[in-house]
């Protein structure tokens, strides 16, 4: 390990190493911040209870920071905008269910992360684990998979942020907006980590605010404060709880993870703090309460307060309504829609931030890899990965399709790359957690070498594992008999599977491209040394000790908080 000046003297904190601009003016030094830092090598230590990462990438989220990530980063396009063209398709019943599968099954999926994430905080993010513990092909194919769903969530949100600015009936062209919101994230991200984390902690607490109000908001009016009376479980009976039956639940299952989709960067934000062991428990608690309020109970409201019939859901119209906005409107409240359109607004700028994030650091990752053009590494002076940065925000420039007639077209296939990308992403976390707990019992390392435990162990990772699979072949069964029960082409069939062709091209590319036939990495041969956070089990027993007598000193009120959030 390299000697360096310690930056911080405090206990059980991360202390960041890196070289400063000497410039001679403010000007000078904000010029030489874009130079090329030094390319320290990543490694990892735990020495009197400090975790200690040296890494030129930028690394300064604060708790605050991952907390409110952790509840409400990414809640944006899935749940506010298309959650109407679910509940369309598949009623209300059809839509729980959906929604509490997906949402079980995330649960495990951030607790295998946040095991994994805790003993291996490499450079970049969770990516390279799927090479290291499954399989080099497996992992070149995933990088990319990954790469391309966030790349393209960046113009989709820009443009649907322009479309959410028509619920006012503007008269400016779309163009027009999208260019405003891209500058904005530009100018966000120019700031790097810092100004994502900070920009992050406001749009999520305002998303916070607005969910909980509205929930609150929906049991008063179903039990009859709004203009409709009475409401109850009135729509569950009439026009019912299933839409088109089980093809229809099961072609909801999609769009219930694309809702949830980005709930893993949570793990990967709380890698990036300076206290990982402790980020990753609190970041994890508030990922249940995300699921289950945010989520789960937001939803059940929306299937009391809308029937499945409404002319103003999506797919029932060419509107694009959120369904928010129509149970609020359908109670005869004159000015909360609009209120609630403008915090739709920021939660859908909000997922385009966090794309712009979630997509510079897997490319990143790919260039360390080896998978993608060196040039992707190049990391300036302040911790900002420019040239991966640059391509994020090019390709957000296809935001400007808005302005073409075949803008539906465009985004059509761009919507098919990232259907499936998220259920993939998930399932090789899964596997990987599988992997490497394997890996560790043949190799002979205690399992307590994981600062963080997910809860179920392998049996959680197991569990979604096999979710995954069942979503794969529900989305497609409903590529070949699709629910409006009319025949498609292979365009149109492509549209519903796309990301898994694409899969399996890049896999089988470089199978052939590398020559290496090998389907998986023996536990016997996987590397779990090389950037492992090395506990001193007893040193670790002892800070675990003092954190307990530090807790049971605090009040019971605060113990209680921290015990659930």
């Amino acid at each position: 390990m390299k000697d360096a000046k310690q930056t911080d003297n405090s206990s059980s904190s991360i202390q960041i190493y890196s070289k400063t601009s000497d410039g001679h003016s403010k000007i000078g030094n904000f010029i030489d911040s874009f130079k090329r830092a030094d390319q320290t090598e990543t490694t990892s230590d735990l020495e009197n209870g400090k975790e200690v990462i040296y890494s030129p990438l930028e690394q300064n989220l604060k708790d605050r920071h991952i907390q409110m990530i952790a509840i409400a980063g990414c809640v944006g396009l899935g749940l506010f905008i298309s959650q109407g063209s679910a509940l369309a398709t598949s009623g209300p019943g059809g839509l729980v269910i959906s929604y509490s599968v997906i949402g079980l099954l995330l649960y495990f999926i951030v607790q295998s992360l946040g095991q994994l994430t805790s003993a291996f905080p490499v450079q970049g993010n969770f990516l390279v684990y799927n090479v290291r513990f499954i399989d080099e092909s497996w992992g070149f194919a995933m990088n990319w998979n990954y790469c391309f769903q966030w790349l393209v969530t960046l113009p989709l949100s820009l443009v649907s942020a322009s479309l959410t600015i028509q619920f006012w009936g503007s008269s400016i062209n779309p163009v027009v907006w999208v260019a405003i919101f891209y500058v904005i994230i530009v100018a966000i991200n120019i700031f790097g980590i810092k100004g994502y984390g900070e920009a992050e902690f406001i749009f999520s607490l305002i998303k916070v605010i607005a969910i909980v109000g509205f929930c609150i908001f929906a049991i008063i009016v179903v039990a009859g404060a709004g203009e409709q009376g009475y409401i109850g479980g009135r729509f569950w009976h009439n026009p019912g709880t299933f839409s088109h039956g089980f093809k229809g639940v099961c072609s909801v299952f999609v769009n219930a993870a694309f809702s949830f989709a980005g709930t893993e960067l949570c793990a990967l934000a709380a890698a990036e703090s300076k206290n990982p062991r402790r980020a990753l428990t609190k970041a994890i608690k508030q990922v249940f309460w995300r699921i289950i309020i945010f989520y789960m109970l937001s939803t059940i409201m929306i299937c009391f307060l809308v029937p499945y019939d409404d002319p103003k859901l999506l797919s029932n119209s060419s509107t694009s309504a959120s369904p928010f906005v129509v149970a609020i409107q359908n109670s005869g409240t004159k000015v909360l829609p609009s209120i609630f359109n403008v915090v739709i607004l920021i939660a859908v700028l909000s997922v385009a931030n966090a794309s712009v994030y979630a997509s510079y650091r897997p490319l990143v990752s790919l260039a360390h890899a080896g998978h993608g053009p060196k040039i992707l590494k190049y990391v300036d002076r302040n911790g900002r990965p420019l040239v991966a940065l640059l391509v994020t925000l090019l390709i957000g420039l296809l935001g400007f399709v808005s302005a073409s007639p075949k803008q539906e077209t465009v985004f059509n296939w761009l919507l098919a790359l990232s259907g499936l990308s998220t259920i993939f992403t998930w399932f090789s976390i899964s596997l990987a957690h599988i992997r490497v707990t394997y890996a560790f019992k043949i190799q002979g390392v205690p399992l307590n070498q994981f600062p963080f435990r997910a809860t179920g162990n392998t049996l959680g990772a197991y569990f979604s594992l096999v979710i995954n699979i069942l979503v794969l072949i529900a989305q497609f069964y409903v590529g070949l008999y699709p629910v409006d029960g009319k025949e498609k082409d292979i365009a149109t069939f492509l549209q519903v599977y796309l990301a898994a062709p694409v899969v399996l091209v890049f896999y089988l590319g470089h199978k052939i491209w590398t020559r290496n036939w090998k389907l998986y990495v023996r536990a016997e041969e996987m590397d779990i040394t090389t950037d492992r956070l090395m506990v001193d089990i007893d040193m670790y027993k002892q800070l675990l000790t003092d954190e307990k007598q530090v807790w049971e000193s605090k009040p019971w009120y605060y113990r209680l908080y921290h015990t659930w959030c």
